[in-house]
Parts: structure tokens; C-alpha cells; sequence
């Protein structure tokens, strides 16, 4: 099967992208250079990822001493990523970039993650860049963001450190001023850096002639301790070989050293390592101390990484749909052709009628069901998420401003429920091939390994559950919650007025009016920690009426279209979400408005 029906329907007759070409930012672009964009990453995907989604995942990364060795493959990939230009397909025109909305840029990117998440394409190299073109100075936009967007140099992020994992509050990593005139550093504010980082995805390779590491640290105060908390927190360019103000390559390698390579479940085929920084391996100018250039002001680094963060929680969402998307391709291929059993009737199973293929039975219709109302429906979450995106940065202000704060409320669910939910249509895939699907023999065991780090990197589940319900819903006074519900309000009101729908609409106008309640009830006593103990449960009851409503709005969007199998199956996803998805949401929002305190309260001793 392919991609393209499902991505040409959701962006042109449900978002209608086209519109965007009527702003001026998009105004060069149209249809047909939406679709050449697509054709161009659906050929690289299919010609130079996909065949060798396997290849990487059995012969992983390996330091040979020197370097990091990875599969020819890899390199090949990632030079024709950067050579279609995507890495700075949203960039303006003057710095090489083709002002693709970013509707279009996240779009074309599901081809790359469903071909081979594992040899990745140019999510934190993009991220890195962007960030710099926000926060950098006009040199570190010229020597580094521009190098990054050419694929002369890649991008990393380092946040989590071996004693902290998500707690950034605990990193240890400390900065402190290069002698004297560490201001008059052409790059920026010139600091040594000291301290380890881990889990950094793409931290070590020979893939780009520089690796530039945006790296979290702390200054010290005047009595030399760190501040505690992350209001401490800085940010640093810190590349791994040393360059210049004309963006060359010195011949010096920065005092930064691969200690280690971590052996993942899956993504075996991208570089994860353990980073040491300063540790005096490779001395810069006779020191110890990894060169760091800073990025904005001192201590306001977590405000501007969550620049990227936000970008690589939507990035995540994406990644995790579309390897939902691929095991769902692979079992109804799967299911349409392997034969095994007999219909059931009256009488029982007749042994002499021959084989039926077993998408007739209806416990496989349900798995299959279940694995298209999940992806499909996590792609229009992430779609709707990117023109959200593009809302805020062309849309008059109010509209703008309300993009943004819808954004802020819908990030966590981007990024957390299709790592969920598409997770569990892998497990469903593996389900519907039987035996061959726990196999290495079908690709569908694969899907589900790489996929399961999505709920854990990029902020794990629990974290961007106590974000959605301790901060999101709060903000500005429930502004976005109330938005959100505004939206959901206004499909509501055209689906119930046609006779297919009315019965969905009404049950998630109730959905909406019980996840309201239970966000009242949650925080009436104004304990956190009463309110938060269910914070997940609370999230995928949210995640849920949110993937109805826009399963309902697709419905409407396709009732307007031929009535077709590709409708049918449309209807048919959405009917499957409100009959067996959505009554979930009142046994997870019960503890939620109770503030059942079952698991905080459990003590220690009683596991």
C-alpha cells in the first residue's frame, strides 16, 4: 500500500494546505510544488532507505578506536536527504531554504521515518539549525545554522546526564569563562565545559565533516557553586572539531570523547553514545575543558532549547505514527494473502470448504480496524499540529496567537499518543502474522522494537502527562484548554446536523463536558501532587476525545468526497474509534476526578 492517498486527503481536502500559498511567505508555492517535494522524498525513501531498514538494525554502529563505523548504506541515505534540500525546507529563500510551510516539511518527512526511522533523516540536525537561526548571533547563524542546513555539518542535543536522566534541574555540567576576553570571541561568549551527557542520539559518527553538540551547562555563581534548580542553565554551541569565524575547520578537535555506545531494543541504526566533555583527552590550546560558545543569555538556556524540544516532540509523534503506519501496511498485506481457517456457520466449521484468507475473520478485521483508527487518526493529529505551526508564524496576530496556545495544549498529545496508541497497533501487526510475526523473517517484529523508545525519548510518558495536566491546561487561565474546546464545539455542531454522524457527535460533545469536569475536579483541592498522581490516565482520556474529534471532523471532510472504498474505510475507522475507543475515557478519568490515591499512597514495602 501507499502513503500518498491518505497524506494527499488529510492535506488538501481536510487541512486544505493549499490555501497557504495565498500568504506571502508561501506565495511562489502551489500544489504542484507541494506534490514534486513529495515525489522527490517518496523516491529517496523508497530508492535509499526502505531496502535497508533491515541492514542497519543487524549491523549496528561500532567504534573501532578511532571512529564510529556505520553501514555504507547510512552514509548514502543521509547524503541524499541533504542533497533534496529538506534539511532547510521551511529556512528562508535568502539562507538556502525553499519557505516550504511547515505543514508540507513534516508531511514529506513521514515518508523517510516509515521507510527506516533507524537511519533517521535530519529531525535534530533541522532542530539544532532552527534554534540558532532564533537565538544565535548572525555569526552563529552563518557559521554554524547554514552549515547545518547545507549537510556540511549535523546537530545534536545534549540534555540528560547519567545521574539526572530527565531531570534537567540535576545536570551537572559545568561552564565557566576561557580566560579573560572570553567575551570578544568572534562566535559568541567563549566558556570550558565540563561534565557528561547520554542518551545522545547521533552524538559520534563520519557522516558530516563537524557534529555541532548544543549542550545545557551551568555557570557558576560568585562563591563557584551552581545554582540549584534549572534556573541555572545555560546554553552552548559546542562543535566537535574547532572552527573558525569563515566557518573552516581549524584541524583541532574540541575537548569533547566518545566514552561509550549504547545498544538500544531498536533505532540500532542511529549512533546513540555517552559524551564526555572536558575530560582532557583532546586539550584545546594545551587545556582541558570542551570550547563552548554561548547561545543567548546566561541561564535562559532551557527557555531557548525548548525551541527545539517542542520541534522534536512533534518530530517524535511523527516517527512513532508512521511505524504504526508501516506494521499496519505490512499485516494487511499480510492478512490478505495468508490463508487459514473456515467461516464459521450454523452448523460449525466445515472441514471440506477450502481455506479463507484470514481478513475474513472478524477478530483480524478487528486488529486491522483498530491499527488504521490509531495511525490514520495520529497522522491527522500530526498534520493538524505542523499547519498549527505555520498558523503561528503567518497568520494575522489573533489567529497567530491562537495557534500558539493551541499548540502548547496539543505538544504533549503529539507527541505522547501515537507513541502509545501506534505502539500498540505494532503489537496488533505482530498479532495478525501469528507466530511469523515474532520472527525475524517479517519486518513487522522491528516496527515494534524501534518504536517503543517513543515513549520514552523526547520527554517520557509520565513527564509530558504531569506537563499536559500541571501546566498546559492551566496556562493563562485554561485559555488553550478553553480554545481547544471551542474547536471541538464547532465540529460538533456540523456533524450533528447529519443523520450518519449525529450519534458520534453527541457522544463526543459528552466526552469533551466529562474531560472538563474531571480537569475541575483534579485540581480542586489545589495539591499537585493529589491532582497529578493520575496525570497519565488523565492524558490518554484528553488524547482520546482529542483523536475522536478529529476522526469526527475527517468523517465530514470525506462525506463531501466520492463514495468510494477509501471513504468506506474512512467511516469505518472513525465508527471503530467512537464503538471501542472513546467509552474508555470514563474508567481513566474516574480515578482522575476521585483523586484515587491507590498507587502515590502504596508504601515502598508493600512491593
Amino acid at each position: 500500500m501507499s502513503l500518498r492517498p491518505t497524506l494527499d486527503f488529510l492535506l488538501y481536502h481536510w487541512l486544505d494546505a493549499e490555501s497557504l500559498n495565498r500568504r506571502a511567505r508561501f506565495a511562489d508555492h502551489s500544489r504542484e510544488t507541494f506534490d514534486a517535494v513529495f515525489d522527490t522524498c517518496e523516491r529517496i525513501a523508497r530508492e535509499k532507505y526502505a531496502p535497508f531498514n533491515r541492514t542497519v538494525d543487524t549491523q549496528e554502529p561500532h567504534f573501532d578506536g578511532e571512529k564510529v563505523i556505520l553501514p555504507q548504506a547510512t552514509h548514502d541515505a543521509q547524503k541524499a536527504y541533504a542533497a533534496s534540500g529538506m534539511l532547510s525546507a521551511a529556512q528562508d529563500y535568502e539562507v538556502g531554504g525553499m519557505q516550504l510551510p511547515y505543514t508540507v516539511e513534516a508531511a514529506a518527512n513521514a515518508f523517510f521515518a516509515m521507510a527506516s526511522v533507524s537511519i533517521g533523516s535530519g529531525l535534530l540536525t533541522t532542530g539544532n539549525a532552527n534554534l540558532l537561526m532564533v537565538h544565535g548571533t548572525e555569526l552563529q547563524k552563518e557559521v554554524f545554522a547554514k552549515n547545518e542546513f547545507s549537510g556540511r555539518f549535523s546537530g545534536t542535543m545534549c540534555l540528560s546526564e547519567p545521574q539526572a536522566g530527565s531531570s534537567l534541574s540535576d545536570v551537572t555540567t559545568r561552564a565557566v569563562p576561557d580566560g579573560e576576553g572570553f567575551e570578544a570571541d568572534p562566535l559568541g561568549a567563549r566558556y570550558r565545559l565540563k561534565g557528561n551527557k547520554m542518551w545522545i542520539s547521533a552524538g559520534e559518527h563520519e557522516l558530516t565533516d563537524n557534529i555541532i553538540h548544543l549542550v545545557l551547562a551551568k555557570i557558576p555563581g560568585p562563591d563557584g557553586k551552581l545554582i540549584a534548580g534549572t534556573r541555572g542553565i545555560s546554553l552552548f554551541i559546542v562543535p566537535k572539531k574547532m572552527v573558525n569565524a569563515k566557518g573552516e575547520l581549524t584541524g583541532v578537535r574540541n575537548d569533547v570523547a566518545l566514552a561509550g555506545l549504547n545498544h538500544k531494543l531498536g533505532w540500532r541504526g542511529t549512533t546513540n553514545t555517552l559524551l564526555n566533555f572536558g575530560e582532557g583527552k583532546y586539550p584545546v590550546d594545551g587545556q582541558a575543558g570542551a570550547v563552548g560558545y554561548l547561545v543567548g543569555k546566561p541561564h535562559e538556556g532551557l527557555r531557548c532549547m525548548f525551541h527545539m524540544m517542542n520541534e522534536a516532540r512533534i518530530g517524535v509523534g511523527t516517527a512513532a505514527t508512521m511505524l504504526g503506519m508501516a506494521g499496519y501496511y505490512a499485516s494487511l498485506d499480510y492478512a490478505k494473502n495468508r490463508p487459514q481457517g473456515r467461516p464459521v456457520g450454523v452448523g460449525g466449521k466445515d472441514a471440506s470448504q477450502p481455506q479463507i484468507r484470514i481478513i475474513e475473520h472478524a477478530d483480524v478485521k478487528r486488529m486491522l480496524l483498530a491499527q488504521k483508527a490509531y495511525c490514520e487518526g495520529a497522522l491527522a493529529l500530526e498534520l493538524y499540529c505542523a499547519r498549527l505551526v505555520d498558523e503561528n508564524h503567518t497568520a494575522e496576530a489573533q489567529a497567530a496567537d491562537d495557534a500558539r496556545l493551541l499548540l502548547e495544549v496539543l505538544t504533549p498529545i503529539a507527541k505522547s499518543w501515537p507513541s502509545e496508541w501506534c505502539l500498540e497497533a505494532n503489537s496488533l501487526a505482530i498479532q495478525v502474522h501469528g507466530g511469523y510475526g515474532y520472527t525475524r523473517d517479517f519486518p513487522v517484529e522491528q516496527y515494534w522494537r524501534d518504536n517503543r523508545l517513543n515513549m520514552i525519548h523526547e520527554g517520557t510518558h509520565g513527564i509530558q502527562a504531569m506537563d499536559l495536566l500541571g501546566r498546559k491546561v492551566l496556562m493563562e487561565g485554561g485559555r488553550g484548554l478553553q480554545l481547544l474546546a471551542a474547536r471541538i464545539n464547532a465540529t460538533i455542531e456540523k456533524a450533528i446536523q447529519r443523520p450518519e454522524l449525529a450519534v458520534h457527535a453527541n457522544a463526543l460533545g459528552k466526552a469533551l463536558q466529562h474531560v472538563g469536569s474531571a480537569t475541575k475536579a483534579a485540581w480542586a483541592t489545589g495539591e499537585p501532587g493529589e491532582a497529578l498522581a493520575n496525570a497519565v490516565p488523565y492524558m490518554q482520556a484528553f488524547g482520546h476525545t482529542v483523536l475522536a474529534w478529529l476522526w469526527l471532523d475527517v468523517a465530514l471532510a470525506s462525506l463531501s468526497l466520492p463514495q468510494d472504498a477509501p471513504h468506506a474505510g474512512r467511516m469505518g475507522a472513525m465508527r471503530y474509534f467512537y464503538h471501542y475507543e472513546l467509552p474508555k475515557i470514563d474508567a481513566w478519568l474516574k480515578v482522575v476526578e476521585s483523586r484515587d490515591l491507590t498507587c502515590a499512597d502504596l508504601p515502598e514495602e508493600a512491593f
